[in-house]
């Protein structure tokens, strides 16, 4: 399984800068570490994301934390440059994110859940979902400056945890399974840690001040289910006719 993943492609994209780090990116450096090479991209640059800077300004902060954070993890970054609370279902977005897939020619897509608490991540988990499969479609054209071909197939899909890993109603969401991430939280945190605008604007709109020790609490549930330190819990996309074997899991079950 590790000369396989040596050939494969990993897309991470959620709606935000950090959605990634907290839902996912212990995960992603075990995948890194097993030699697959990794794409974050966010939707947005964040710009809704302060209470004292100004729209441009503080997605220019949020663009560089996210570049420092995927640095560290040897991945690449881009963002799709939708506005934050505008990301809605539409053939300009749908193209949009077809161009990212098309672009990162993933063999994995990781993105946020199709329940979760906030607009943003539903509609990114329902423009990638689509773009997902059509990616491969040859005569679907996205209209993009310097468009990319279509993939050859449809990737493996998942679903991170919505946050807290509940619906609407505060009603738990089983996963299907948890990765085991121990060996790479540290790195996770230190990734968390990059987005440090972020800690000042949940203080100032949430009355939160626990960025870090909130994460780690979180994975430390998930791994408590398995028998493990820490853990990230995910769901795949097995729908017709999107791949249903577990890759994923196979390639980081120990």
């Amino acid at each position: 399984m590790a000369n396989q993943a040596e050939s494969l492609r990993i897309l991470a994209i959620h709606a935000h800068p950090d959605d990634i780090e907290i839902q996912c990116a212990g995960t992603l450096a075990r995948l890194k570490n097993l030699g697959c090479h990794i794409t974050i991209a966010t939707m947005t640059a964040g710009d809704c994301g302060s209470a004292e800077m100004g729209p441009v300004e503080i997605a220019n902060v949020r663009r560089a934390e996210a570049k420092k954070a995927a640095d560290m993890l040897g991945a690449d970054y881009m963002c799709l440059e939708f506005r934050d609370l505008s990301i809605v279902i539409d053939q300009d977005s749908r193209q949009r994110v077809t161009e990212a897939v098309r672009k990162a020619r993933p063999d994995i897509v990781i993105t946020a859940p199709p329940v979760d608490y906030m607009s943003d991540h539903e509609m990114t988990s329902r423009l990638v979902r689509d773009a997902c499969f059509g990616a491969s479609a040859p005569n679907y054209t996205t209209h993009q400056f310097q468009p990319a071909p279509p993939t050859e197939k449809i990737p493996h899909l998942y679903y991170v945890d919505p946050i807290e890993g509940c619906d609407y109603f505060g009603n738990p969401i089983e996963p299907q399974f948890i990765i085991d991430i121990s060996e790479t939280f540290d790195l996770k945190i230190n990734m968390l840690a990059c987005h440090e605008s972020q800690r000042a604007w949940l203080r100032k709109q949430h009355g939160l001040d626990e960025y870090l020790d909130g994460t780690e609490r979180w994975s430390a549930a998930r791994g408590e289910k398995i028998g493990a330190a820490y853990g990230e819990a995910f769901v795949q996309h097995c729908g017709h006719p999107y791949p249903s074997s577990n890759l994923l899991l196979q390639l980081l079950e120990k």
